[in-house]
C-alpha cells in the first residue's frame, strides 16, 4: 500500500494536468510557428510544473503501488496476481501446460 500522501499528490496532479490541458495544447501548437514561438515558450514556462503530463505516475488503482504497473488492468503485478488467483478478473486464468 502506497502512502496516502503520495496517492493524494498524484490525484491532485491529475486534476492540474486536466485543468491546463487545453491551454497547454494551444501553446504547443503556437510553438510550430516561428513568429509566435517565443511567446509560446514564455507561456509554457508560466504554467505550473504539475501541469505537464510527464509528471504523472501510473499507479495501481486499488492500493496506489507505483512500480510494476500493468496498463491493461490498471493494477500492479502483486495485485494482479492476487485478483487473478481469486477469480476476480474476468477472462484471466492461471496458465498450465
Amino acid at each position: 500500500m502506497a502512502k496516502k500522501s503520495k496517492i493524494a499528490a498524484d490525484k491532485r496532479r491529475r486534476e492540474v494536468v486536466a485543468r491546463y490541458a487545453e491551454r497547454r495544447a494551444e501553446l504547443k501548437e503556437m510553438l510550430r510557428h516561428p513568429e509566435t514561438r517565443e511567446e509560446a515558450l514564455r507561456g509554457l514556462q508560466k504554467l505550473p510544473r504539475d501541469a505537464s503530463p510527464t509528471r504523472l505516475r501510473n499507479r495501481d488503482v486499488v492500493d496506489g503501488r507505483p512500480r510494476a504497473y500493468n496498463r491493461k488492468f490498471g493494477l500492479s503485478r502483486v495485485r494482479l496476481r492476487e485478483m487473478a488467483h481469486r477469480g476476480e478478473l474476468p477472462g484471466v486464468s492461471k496458465a498450465s501446460w
